[in-house]
Formats: structure tokens, C-alpha cells, sequence
């Protein structure tokens, strides 16, 4: 048993052996693969973060080769502006060389400046006055093929164009680099700069230049033109950064070198500083991680909630408008730009005056505005205003506003909230209209019956009047003489009239009834010579003067006696009383006038027909255009005792005869009222 012991031992204790060899060796194992872990990982963070400062400072220097091109594109933008200033209209051509000289002085960047006509000869140049002239004379002339494909690229362009750089021998050894820029003028002809390409760096590019830097013009090909800056210094590493600047008619390279030491890390951590590291990183992941997730988490609550307040105010059709407490507009929604016309950059602009405050009351409006700010409060059912859109409408506005309260109970603003109201008001004044159109109709029905009692109960009257009239002429007899003549004259006149009352009663009867008339070719100058005597009894109370001009040999018009000639006596009083006012003392003249018309119809169109046109002018105040528009309205007056009604039956009558019954301005005061009857 011992020997199977021993024999059985051994093999334990090898195998014992064995495990903690395999055990030992894979703990140093694990070991040694978490040391190269750690290895791997501090030298991917060392050379990830020496490749980061690269990145970063390769980047900086591109943001400053940005900034420099960018600088110079302004330089040369402003210099070509401050060059065609010059020229600016007015401008005295005798004090160009003075202008000239004091810009030269400003821009160091120019060593010439020069006036050339349209053949580009030269006709005034000026040199800079910071270094000895550069540039001959005698090489300045129209032929110099710089400028020529300066000035010819601008006259192609319409605009300021450049040269390509070119070498200028300075005496006594080396030379600079120029570059041409011809700036086209109205008058014709050409300004043109001489630029040097190293003053250019100097001025627009050197105030920018930190130490450590380099910058150069260079050719497309990379061929260094000019440079300017610091030398390399040993030891240090070179970062180029080179952007193209883009000049109508040329183009040029911008080239900066940057000096700066190698960011060079070498590691030098304990392993337990990597671990310790390590494990914090790890739990800063971790960390990272929940609060990434709820962050995200928040800013999609949030990105809802902002799209669905986004949407709740872009759907609305209230405009909406929030200002802070010193008035600036820092909200609008899109009904209000709708509104208004106008975009949210310019509404929300830093401007003294709204653009939507009709001119006429932006005092009022900011005298309203000072009051909100002073803290004056809204009436909370609102108040109407007036606005302006971009195109110089206006429209009426209900405007409702408050206080604009913050989570912290404090007010940042004022809140408003606009409604169009200009339709309601367009049916508003449709609804108006209709019922004064109602009514109009109402109290035109109304006149109908009564001109329809009237024409009835006034017939026998007129009748009795016209027997005992008829009656007093048979007393008198045929041969009445002296006083007796004079009363056969007058009853005569009586039962005239008499006659024409019933005439007139019996037409307004049939017109109200809409009856046909018979109508009957009558003489123009008899219709005159009807309405004459009653004219010249009024014409005679007021001081009027009546002048009758009728045409030679007018044909008869077609037409109802009675309503005509009671259209020409209702516009000649008219025209009487137009006149009746202090003003026209020694003025009142009515002009009645007949004549041939041109062959136009009611429609003011040609018909090919024979038309007579009456006319009736006076030298009155005129007619309002708020007056013009309603003119012809049925019960619309201008005067105390009137009814309304004459000028609406006068256009009637006419147009009842296929005429047209028209007003115009008369010359130098007053109206002329013509209207036109169709002739036999």
C-alpha cells in the first residue's frame, strides 16, 4: 500500500505542481495582457490626444487663413468703393488729384492712382506719398497690358476687375510685385490702383499676424510672389494653410505657415494612476451614458413640446406679437406676418417706429406704446386700431394685450394678439347699405302712392282752375283792351299753366305707374323756350345770369314733352341754387347749351345713331367726390328743404329715353350736367 502510495504521491504532486504552474502562469498572463492593455490604451490616448493638438492647431491656422482671405476680400471691396467714391455725382473733376492724394494717404496698399478716358490714356495720376515714385511714367500709357486686362475684364464684368500680378524693377536693384485694379465710372473711362502686393499684406492682412506666422502671395503653381512674418526657428514644426482669393479678373493663392513646436508626449504613468484612470473613465462612461440617455430623453420631451406649441401657433389665424419692456418686437407668428406683409426679420427689426404704423399716426401709436411701457394697463375687451401692410393698405384691427409673466413671476413684456376685423366690417357696411337700400326702396314706394293720391286729388282743382280761367277770358271777350288786355293776358298764362300742372301730374302718374308714354319729335328750341320763363323768375330772385347757345339747324328729338322739359327746369335750379352763396356774388352765370353729340348711346358706346346733347353749367363750388358717389341715390340731398329725389328721376327720365344723363367739372368753377336724347 506505501509503495502504491509513493508511486501515486509523486503524480499528485506533479499534477499539484502543474496547476500552480498553469495557474501562476495564467494570473501572469492576466497580468501581463492588462499591463499591455493599459500599454495600448495610454499610448492610443497620448497619441490620439498629440493627434488632437495637430488637428487643433492645423485647424486654428485655417481659421486664421479664413479670417486673412476674408479680411482681404473686404480690403480690396472697400478700397474699390472708396475708389469709385471719387466719382460720386457732384464731385468736382478739378479736385480729383486733391481726393486722390488724401486716399493715397490712407491706403498705404496704393502706390498710384490714375483717371484714364475710355481709350485708357491717362488724363491725372497721383503717386503715394510713402516711397519714392516706382512706377514710369513713361510705361503708364494706354498700351500697358496690365491695366488693359484690368480695365478690359471690368468693362466686361460692369464692374471692378484686377490684373495679374506683375514684376516692377525698383532702381538701383530688385523690384516689387503690382497688381492693376480698374474700377469702370459712369461718365466713361477708368480709375485704376496700383496695388503693391506686399503693402497689401502689410495693411489688410498684418494687424491680424501673430508671431509665429507666415503669410505669402503665392502663384497657382505655388510660386511665392511675397511673404511677410517671422523666420522658421529650429526645432519646430511647419503647419500650412493655403485658401484661394478669388478676384474678378485674376485670382491669387494665400499661403500661411505657422511656426510651433511638435507637440511631442511621451507617457510616464504608474500603472496604478492608468487603472485608477482607467476604472474613472469607465465610470464616467457609464455615468455619461444614463445621463446622455436623459438628456435625450428631455430634449425630445422638450423638441415635442416645441413643435406642438410651434404648430398650435403657426395654426392659428390670431396674429400674435410679444415685445419686451423697452417695446422691441422679439415674437411674431405667421398669421401676423400674413397680416401685415411683412417677414419676421423685418417686423422684429431694432427700428424706433413699427413698419405696419400707418405714417399718419405713428404718434399716436407711440404715444400708446409709452403709455404700455410706463405700465399703463389695456382695456381687457380690447380696442380697435388701424394697420398698414407692406403694400400701403390699411386695415382695421382688434387688438387684445397683456402682460407677458416669466416662471418667476416677473413681467418681461407685453403680449398681443390682433384679429382682421375688415371683413367683418365690409358686411357690416354691406349690411348697412342693404338697409338703406330697403328703406330707399321703402320710402320710393311710399312716394309712388302718394304721387299716385296726389296726381288724383289734384286733377279737379286743376281742372276748375283751367274752366274759370277759360271762363274769365270769354267774360273779358276777344277785344279786351288796356287793363282789361293785361288781365286776358294774365288768365291766359293762368290757364297755361294750369294746363301744364295737369300735364306734368298726369306724366309723374304714368312715370310712377311705368306706363308707355307717347312720345313725339319736338324741337330743341321749343323744349328751351318752355322752361325759359319759369328759369328766369328764380334766375331773376338769385342775380343769375342766363345765356341760352343752341346750334344751327338741330333736327327735332323723340321724346316725352312734359318729363323732358321737366328735367331741364330740376337741373337749372339745381344749378341756380349750387350758386346761391356769398361767395358767387357777381359770378352767377347758368349756361344752357344744345348741340350735336357724338353717336354715343346710354352705355357711352357708339350705336351709330344721331344723338342731341343738352347741357346746363354753372359757376358754383362744385361737387365732393364723397358728394360724386352718391350723387344719384334716391333721398340723398345736400340741402336742408331738399327731398333727394330730383337727380334720381332726372337720370330716369333720360335713360328711359336710351340717353345717358353725365356730370363733369366745369371750367374754371362749378359743374356742367349733360345728357343726351336721340334726334328724328
Amino acid at each position: 500500500m506505501s509503495d502504491a502510495l509513493l508511486t501515486v504521491a509523486p503524480q499528485r504532486w506533479a499534477l499539484l505542481a502543474y496547476a500552480r504552474l498553469r495557474s501562476l502562469w495564467q494570473r501572469w498572463f492576466l497580468w501581463l495582457l492588462l499591463a499591455v492593455l493599459v500599454s495600448v490604451l495610454l499610448v492610443t490616448v497620448v497619441w490620439l490626444a498629440g493627434r488632437h493638438e495637430v488637428e487643433q492647431v492645423q485647424a486654428a491656422l485655417d481659421r486664421d487663413t479664413a479670417d486673412a482671405v476674408a479680411d482681404l476680400r473686404s480690403g480690396f471691396q472697400r478700397n474699390a468703393q472708396s475708389l469709385r467714391a471719387t466719382q460720386a455725382p457732384g464731385a468736382d473733376p478739378a479736385r480729383w488729384p486733391e481726393v486722390a492724394a488724401a486716399l493715397l494717404r490712407e491706403h498705404r496698399e496704393w502706390l498710384r492712382l490714375e483717371w484714364r478716358d475710355s481709350a485708357l490714356r491717362p488724363l491725372q495720376a497721383v503717386n503715394t506719398p510713402y516711397r519714392m515714385r516706382v512706377l514710369d511714367e513713361d510705361t503708364r500709357g494706354p498700351d500697358q497690358s496690365d491695366v488693359s486686362l484690368a480695365c478690359a475684364a471690368a468693362r466686361k464684368l460692369g464692374a471692378s476687375a484686377y490684373s495679374p500680378s506683375h514684376y516692377v524693377p525698383i532702381a538701383g536693384g530688385g523690384g516689387i510685385e503690382v497688381m492693376e485694379l480698374c474700377v469702370p465710372i459712369d461718365a466713361g473711362g477708368y480709375l485704376v490702383a496700383s496695388y503693391s502686393l506686399r503693402d497689401a499684406l502689410i495693411e489688410l492682412v498684418g494687424p491680424t499676424l501673430t508671431r509665429g506666422q507666415e503669410v505669402a502671395f503665392t502663384e497657382a503653381d505655388g510660386t511665392r510672389l511675397v511673404a511677410l512674418g517671422s523666420s522658421r526657428r529650429t526645432g519646430t514644426r511647419v503647419f500650412t494653410s493655403q485658401q484661394l482669393i478669388d478676384l474678378p479678373g485674376t485670382s491669387l493663392m494665400l499661403r500661411v505657415d505657422g511656426w510651433r513646436a511638435a507637440p511631442d508626449l511621451f507617457p510616464n504613468m504608474l500603472t496604478a494612476l492608468v487603472t485608477a484612470i482607467s476604472i474613472a473613465l469607465v465610470s464616467v462612461l457609464v455615468l455619461l451614458a444614463r445621463d446622455t440617455r436623459r438628456r435625450l430623453r428631455a430634449e425630445r420631451d422638450l423638441a415635442d413640446a416645441l413643435a406642438f406649441r410651434k404648430a398650435m401657433e403657426d395654426s392659428v389665424i390670431t396674429g400674435l406679437r410679444a415685445r419686451d419692456l423697452r417695446g422691441r418686437i422679439t415674437y411674431v407668428n405667421p398669421a401676423f406676418c400674413e397680416m401685415v406683409g411683412f417677414s419676421p426679420e423685418e417686423l422684429m427689426a431694432d427700428k424706433a417706429e413699427a413698419p405696419y404704423w400707418p405714417t399718419e399716426l405713428a404718434h399716436e401709436y407711440q404715444q400708446r406704446q409709452a403709455r404700455r411701457l410706463a405700465g399703463g394697463m389695456p382695456p381687457r375687451e380690447g380696442f380697435e386700431s388701424v394697420f398698414m401692410r407692406k403694400d400701403g393698405t390699411r386695415f382695421p384691427v382688434l387688438i387684445f394685450e397683456a402682460p407677458l409673466i416669466n416662471a418667476h413671476k416677473v413681467q418681461t413684456g407685453w403680449m398681443s394678439a390682433f384679429i382682421d376685423v375688415s371683413e367683418q366690417r365690409r358686411i357690416e357696411e354691406l349690411s348697412r347699405a342693404s338697409q338703406e337700400r330697403l328703406q330707399a326702396s321703402a320710402r320710393l314706394a311710399t312716394v309712388g302712392e302718394m304721387a299716385s293720391l296726389l296726381s288724383h286729388e289734384l286733377t279737379q282743382p286743376l281742372a276748375a282752375i283751367a274752366s274759370y280761367a277759360s271762363g274769365s277770358l270769354n267774360l273779358l271777350g276777344p277785344d279786351a283792351k288796356g287793363d282789361q288786355g293785361e288781365v286776358a293776358m294774365a288768365v291766359k298764362r293762368i290757364a297755361e299753366q294750369a294746363d301744364r300742372a295737369g300735364q306734368v301730374i298726369r306724366s309723374v302718374h304714368d312715370f310712377v305707374r311705368r306706363r308707355d308714354r307717347t312720345r313725339e319729335a319736338v324741337a330743341p328750341q321749343a323744349l328751351i323756350d318752355a322752361v325759359l320763363p319759369l328759369v328766369r323768375l328764380q334766375a331773376r330772385k338769385l342775380g343769375v345770369i342766363i345765356e341760352v347757345v343752341l346750334e344751327d339747324c338741330l333736327p327735332a328729338v323723340m321724346c316725352d314733352r312734359t318729363l323732358v322739359e321737366q328735367v331741364l327746369l330740376n337741373l337749372a335750379r339745381n344749378a341756380m341754387q349750387a350758386m346761391d352763396s356769398p361767395d358767387n356774388i357777381g359770378s352767377r352765370v347758368l349756361r344752357l347749351r344744345v348741340a350735336r353729340a357724338a353717336a354715343m348711346g346710354a352705355a357711352g358706346q357708339e350705336d351709330g345713331r344721331r344723338w342731341i346733347e343738352f347741357s346746363v353749367a354753372d359757376l358754383g363750388s362744385g361737387i365732393t367726390e364723397e358728394v360724386a358717389e352718391r350723387l344719384f341715390t334716391p333721398f340723398f340731398t345736400t340741402r336742408a328743404d331738399g327731398m333727394g329725389l330730383g337727380l334720381s328721376l332726372c337720370r330716369t327720365v333720360v335713360e328711359q329715353h336710351g340717353g345717358a344723363l353725365l356730370f363733369e367739372p366745369n371750367k374754371p368753377r362749378g359743374t356742367v350736367f349733360r345728357f343726351t336724347l336721340l334726334s328724328t
